[in-house]
């Protein structure tokens, strides 16, 4: 399906993040290790905060380890908070409305996942849409039709209850058409002061996601590792699969969970779909 990181911390080299990693993100384009798909090739995309009051955004529909532009971009380019995402297609066009992460104002999402059988559903779903908001979605993708769904029930006021109401609306219009399974996620969003990641699917048999344990634990643990004295004590990374081997150095992120990544510490919260 797909792989993404969300980074947040004091301001790194985009491809300390994108490229340099044993594990990197363009390296999960070609040889991902946990996702369903090893090619992740059906474009990418980054989102980061700079100077302006919104976020930067840079698509392609490249793959990753084939953009001149994103190893360009990236030498030179920081930021204190980034997303990035490798997107391996479901079913709709290659183009740039459909690479991830998505903006409204100043908030991202990416997602890795799908919403099952979304011809069949799509139409329940985006009348679901508030009406001020439905104009602004450009591309075909479930995942930004998937956004524009949290933002309707309140994203900007309260992610976690704006995404279980999102996904509880999906489960219920899926099963009444059918479908047993609607839903499986992995989600990030962010308002470019904190970050919130969703692992969740309704099988509850997810796509793996991963937290970082804190680095200056890790730089006593590891004194000789050049990488961590490069990292600050408040860098916090989410991603789909682990960047490095670093033994300790990442954990999993529980089934059914939201973990919310403010400042230098994460929380782990439990999540569970709002029926509508």
């Amino acid at each position: 399906m797909c792989r993404w990181l969300a980074y947040s911390g004091s301001p790194v080299q985009l491809e300390e993040l994108l490229y340099k990693p044993t594990n990197s993100l363009v390296m999960q384009s070609k040889h991902a290790r946990m996702g369903v798909e090893t090619t992740n090739g059906d474009g990418f995309g980054v989102g980061w905060y700079g100077s302006a009051p919104y976020p930067g955004l840079f698509h392609s529909t490249e793959p990753a380890w084939n953009d001149r532009n994103l190893r360009e971009l990236s030498a030179q380019a920081s930021a204190g908070r980034v997303f990035a995402h490798i997107r391996a297609s479901t079913g709709s066009a290659v183009q740039q409305t459909n690479c991830h992460p998505f903006r409204h104002g100043s908030w991202l999402w990416m997602h890795n996942g799908l919403i099952r059988e979304f011809p069949t559903v799509k139409r329940d779903l985006a009348m679901a849409v508030e009406p001020s908001l439905f104009p602004l979605i450009e591309g075909a993708t479930d995942s930004e039709l998937f956004f524009f769904l949290a933002l309707t029930f309140g994203l900007e006021q309260d992610p976690r209850a704006a995404v279980a109401a999102a996904v509880g609306l999906i489960e219920d219009v899926g099963r009444r058409h059918g479908i047993e399974q609607p839903i499986q996620m992995t989600v990030a969003t962010t308002d470019g002061d904190t970050t919130w990641a969703f692992r969740y699917s309704s099988e509850r048999q997810s796509r793996s996601l991963f937290h970082s344990t804190d680095v200056a634990t890790l730089r006593v643990q590891y004194p000789e590792n050049p990488l961590l004295h490069d990292l600050a004590d408040n860098a916090r990374l989410v991603v789909s699969e682990p960047l490095g081997d670093l033994r300790g150095a990442w954990r999993e992120v529980p089934e059914a969970t939201c973990v919310v990544v403010h400042g230098a510490g994460e929380d782990l919260f439990p999540f569970t779909p709002t029926a509508p």
